[in-house]
């Protein structure tokens, strides 16, 4: 595949499949980049544009020392025309990169069609081409049809059509003198941080959960489809009880402190090998983000918890990728197969572009056969972004943000206080990613 025309198919015109399309034209590879709309809409976006920004229009934080700050820096540093476009249209929005998402959207297309490599065809996708270098970077509302295939080439069991993702915390951030540590009935030695609820503590949640601001469905959306993994709340308006005898139940767990069993019991469950982050077990929720910060703050043990995720149940399709893709995002059993965008796990409109711009670069590296595939180190923002794609080992994977809770713990030096703490992690990553992309100069990154 040295040889000859080096076009790569590109499947999907948001954030992540623009943003791989340049990555490979400005690099001298031709591109066929498919977008259904507006010939097939999908109930969400209202236009056929490329790169329409559906929810908000906001790319989250500027701050240098933010992971989202961080994350923008390296990427900005590898030559991402995502962020440049954005960079070209924004607006006043304090510390935030907000932008005129019309004016966005132009600006992407303009600069795609001005490399004059990249061929755009208007019409739906329904089966993955089986030769050739592929990046299907359809997003969270592919097409029935595609889904179906993609199921048949990765395995139905391993793409999911919704999130039902419970809260993450920074284990930083949790009290552990208001928490125990225990399993069930004494197994395996205590697997799980518990915060405890007295009788009066779990009513005070109850009613709050009860009376939550929640996100309303889109109308692409059945609140039937929820019904196998139920919001918290959804749960918790079914009777007073229903949380204490479900999955907030106290059974087989007695405090130590006190030694008697607590009316209730969340439970926080390690989420990684470092011990830097906790999931709150079976808490998946549609309560506003608002809400959830404080009412999940109401549980002892989590009043100044920083959450890495918050929980969210919708509409949302994307792979399991630890079992199916590697870090370069290629599909291990057809490595000329690539997946970018919110297929791969990653959850915002600045991981879904990184995510295309490292299938990108990594789908010009087969045509062009110049070389290893791109990985950045995992000290990097980008780098433990696609580390947790590839091989994250909780059994509940599912979507996530660029956060510090992701990234390798430094090493201790004594005493920092958060800020001190973040900034160095931000410093480490910027210059693991920068000495990374000075050792491999073929890969002609145009960054500032």
């Amino acid at each position: 595949m040295t040889g000859g025309r080096r076009e790569v198919t590109v499947i999907g015109g948001g954030l992540a499949g623009c943003e791989a399309a340049w990555q490979l034209a400005v690099r001298g590879a031709d591109v066929l980049l498919f977008e259904m709309r507006p010939l097939r809409p999908t109930g969400a976006h209202r236009t056929g544009a490329l790169a329409e920004l559906v929810c908000s229009n906001s790319f989250k934080s500027n701050l240098p020392h933010t992971a989202s700050g961080e994350l923008k820096r390296e990427m900005r540093h590898l030559g991402s025309v995502i962020l440049d476009a954005a960079d070209a249209t924004c607006l006043p929005a304090g510390e935030a990169l907000a932008v005129d998402r019309d004016e966005f959207a132009r600006e992407v297309s303009r600069r795609l069609e001005e490399t004059g490599r990249i061929r755009i065809e208007r019409r739906e996708v329904e089966r993955l081409p089986e030769d050739g270098v592929v990046i299907v970077a359809t997003g969270p509302l592919t097409s029935d049809a595609l889904a179906a295939d993609i199921a048949r080439v990765t395995g139905s069991d391993r793409l999911f059509f919704y999130d039902a993702v419970a809260p993450i915390v920074d284990a930083e951030t949790i009290d552990l003198e208001r928490c125990f540590r225990a399993s069930r009935y004494g197994r395996d030695g205590g697997s799980y941080l518990n915060c405890p609820l007295t009788e009066e503590e779990y009513e005070n949640v109850w009613r709050a959960i009860c009376a939550a601001e929640t996100v309303p469905l889109h109308e692409f959306e059945d609140a039937r489809f929820f019904e196998g993994c139920l919001p918290l709340e959804e749960l918790a308006r079914r009777g007073r009880d229903t949380l204490a005898h479900g999955p907030w139940k106290p059974v087989g767990l007695r405090d130590p402190r006190t030694g008697r069993r607590p009316h209730a019991v969340v439970q926080l469950r390690q989420e990684n090998r470092e011990a830097t982050c906790y999931s709150m077990v079976a808490c998946q929720s549609r309560m506003t983000w608002p809400e959830q910060r404080r009412i999940f703050r109401m549980i002892p043990g989590l009043e100044n918890a920083e959450f890495l995720r918050l929980g969210v149940v919708h509409r949302n399709t994307y792979l399991r990728s630890p079992d199916l893709l590697d870090a370069s995002l290629r599909l291990r059993s057809r490595p000329s197969l690539l997946f970018a965008g919110q297929l791969v796990g990653v959850e915002g409109y600045l991981e879904s572009a990184a995510a295309g711009l490292v299938a990108g670069v990594n789908a010009w590296l087969t045509v062009s056969g110049c070389g290893e595939d791109f990985v950045p180190p995992p000290e990097s923002m980008l780098g433990a972004l696609l580390r947790y794609v590839s091989a994250w080992e909780s059994p509940d994977f599912a979507p996530m943000n660029a956060n510090f809770g992701i990234l390798p713990p430094l090493e201790r030096t004594g005493r920092m206080r958060k800020p001190e703490r973040r900034a160095a992690a931000c410093e480490r990553a910027f210059q693991a990613l920068c000495e990374y992309a000075r050792s491999r100069p073929e890969l002609c990154f145009r960054g500032r």
